[in-house]
Formats: structure tokens, C-alpha cells, sequence
């Protein structure tokens, strides 16, 4: 299954700018203002209620003040939960994110009524600098067993190739690109430029430099089945990569995505996803420019298996 029905949220405590994400998350900007964290809450419990007023299922756990990292509002990077029963625990670049991975927060999923039958923990490679960021870094394309990763610091590609055989998808590799400055640096993390969806791709193209790989993952989506709906550079960095497609319990599917991406869209790329789904959108300004992430970053999809 493609779209979950149940996903994992973390209201934030002490949200904030996070110095060492920012040194290759061009996103970021730090805000010099007192009521960050009050705002990011505001945004985080307006999330919350609309997801929910659509009958999707969130679980969603308080951060701690102890010990603090500033990022917790974005799970998905520390933690995939598979319709097989395991959950991977993922090696993080930034030290002070290793903390997201809980154990309470493990427990809580399976007092949600969730059968964690295995859980593998990917986490030690961060001993050797090699880091792999979840369904940050990687893409499922959970149909057709095949996952999309752009190389960064956060994607190693030796961790993203043995994750996909060990988890038996067809791992597609290739490089994305951003300017920043007078610069061409790599994107940081794969879903800020593309997103799978039941019957389509939202992608930014023209990030892919390399004109082969880019004709190879254009060629992987086709052979899926599913329909190419491009973005510029300029919607990716309004967020508009960063979807996620999930459902309610009555089978429903939506496209999530932030305010900023939505009001990138054209008109026609808006007729074109809600041919298949309706949208929901909402304003996460705060988070997305303090934080680096939007709508997907803040959801964990669990698909394990109900007791």
C-alpha cells in the first residue's frame, strides 16, 4: 500500500533554528524573534486538526525540554514503521538529532494498537560519519518496491543500497542539486524534491543535473505507471517537492503539503493532482523557515500491521 492511514507526529516543545543542521540544509534561516516556539506550536496543532477533521489517524507524541534538540518536530528522518512488522532506526548527520530516537516513543505506536515485530537500528554507522536520513533520504515507492535517494551528506549511498536490499526495494541513485549563492550544492535530503504518490510523481527535474540520471529516473517513474508532474527550482524551494499522499480509514487520499508550496503551484499542476486527490494544505512559515522542512518532514507514515 502506497498511502498510510496512520501517521506519527511530534509536537514540538523547544523548537528552533538549529545550527548544525544548517551547515548543509540551505533551507534554513534563522529568526531572531522571542515567540518562535509558540508560533511553530500554533502551526504544529493547526496541522494536526485538519489532518484529523479528514479522518486521518495521527498519533501524536510531546518533544522533551531534556535533552533538547531543536528538530524533533521532524520524525520521518529518525524512523520508518513497515507494513512487515520492523521499524528502522536511522544514523542521523546532526549530533544533537540522535536524541529523537525514543523507545517511549516505540511503545506508545504499539499501545496505538501496532505490532512491532522487529526493529532494526541502522543508527551505529553515525560511529563511522556515514549517515542515511529516512524517508527524508529516501523515497518509497512502496507499489513497486522501488526507493528513490539523492546522494548528500545525509544519503550515503553504500547505507541507502544495502537498506534496499536488506528491505527488498530496487534502489534508484542519482545526484540533485540546488543553487545557493553563485554555488550548485547537493539538496540535502530527497524529499524536499520529489514525492510518490498512488498514481503520480511530483519531482523537480531540472535539479538533476546529470542529464543520464535524470533520463533514468524519468524512464524508473514511467515504467511505474505513474504520471510525471514536474516542478521548477524555484516551487522546490517554496517547498512544493515536499508532499506526502496519505488516506483515512474510509480509503480517502490526500495531498499534504504546506501553504508556501501550495500557493507555488500553477493552476494546471493543481488541476493536474486534484484529478486524483484532494489537497490539504496549511501555514507552516515558521517551521519551514527556521527548521528547513515542511509537511512531509512532519510525518512519520506507520504501516505496521494492527494487533
Amino acid at each position: 500500500m502506497q498511502t498510510a492511514s496512520t501517521v506519527l507526529m511530534v509536537e514540538p516543545i523547544a523548537f528552533g533554528y538549529n545550527s548544525q543542521t544548517a551547515e548543509n540544509n540551505y533551507f534554513q534561516v534563522e529568526q531572531k524573534e522571542a515567540d518562535i516556539q509558540e508560533k511553530a506550536l500554533q502551526e504544529f496543532n493547526n496541522f494536526v486538526e485538519k489532518l484529523r477533521n479528514k479522518g486521518v489517524n495521527v498519533i501524536t507524541i510531546k518533544d522533551t525540554l531534556e535533552p533538547h534538540s531543536p528538530d524533533s518536530i521532524f520524525p520521518n528522518n529518525w524512523v520508518s514503521f513497515h507494513e512487515d512488522g520492523r521499524v528502522a532506526l536511522y544514523p542521523m548527520f546532526a549530533p544533537n538529532r540522535r536524541v529523537e530516537r525514543r523507545e517511549d516513543i516505540l511503545k506508545t505506536i504499539e499501545n496505538n494498537g501496532f505490532n512491532i515485530k522487529e526493529i532494526d537500528d541502522l543508527s551505529s554507522s553515525e560511529n563511522g560519519d556515514k549517515f542515511l536520513e529516512g524517508t527524508g533520504s529516501m523515497i518509497f515507492d512502496h507499489d513497486n518496491k522501488i526507493a528513490y535517494g539523492s546522494v548528500s551528506l545525509r544519503l550515503d549511498e553504500g547505507l541507502f543500497r544495502n537498506f534496499c536490499k536488506k528491505f527488498g526495494f530496487a534502489p534508484v541513485v542519482f545526484h540533485s542539486y540546488q543553487n545557493v549563492g553563485n554555488q550548485r550544492l547537493p539538496i540535502y535530503h530527497t524529499n524536499v524534491m520529489m514525492c510518490v504518490a498512488e498514481q503520480f510523481v511530483v519531482i523537480c527535474l531540472d535539479c538533476i543535473d546529470d542529464e543520464m540520471e535524470r533520463e533514468k529516473v524519468q524512464e524508473v517513474i514511467k515504467s511505474s505507471g505513474k504520471e510525471i508532474i514536474e516542478i521548477s527550482e524555484n516551487q522546490l524551494q517554496q517547498f512544493a517537492g515536499n508532499m506526502l499522499q496519505v488516506q483515512n480509514d474510509a480509503g480517502t487520499q490526500f495531498l499534504i503539503m504546506s501553504e508556501t508550496a501550495y500557493k507555488s503551484l500553477t493552476k494546471e499542476q493543481i488541476e493536474k493532482i486534484e484529478s486524483y486527490c484532494e489537497i490539504i494544505y496549511t501555514d507552516l512559515n515558521t517551521i519551514e523557515v527556521n527548521g528547513g522542512g515542511s509537511a512531509r518532514c512532519m510525518l512519520a507514515e506507520v504501516f505496521l500491521p494492527k494487533n
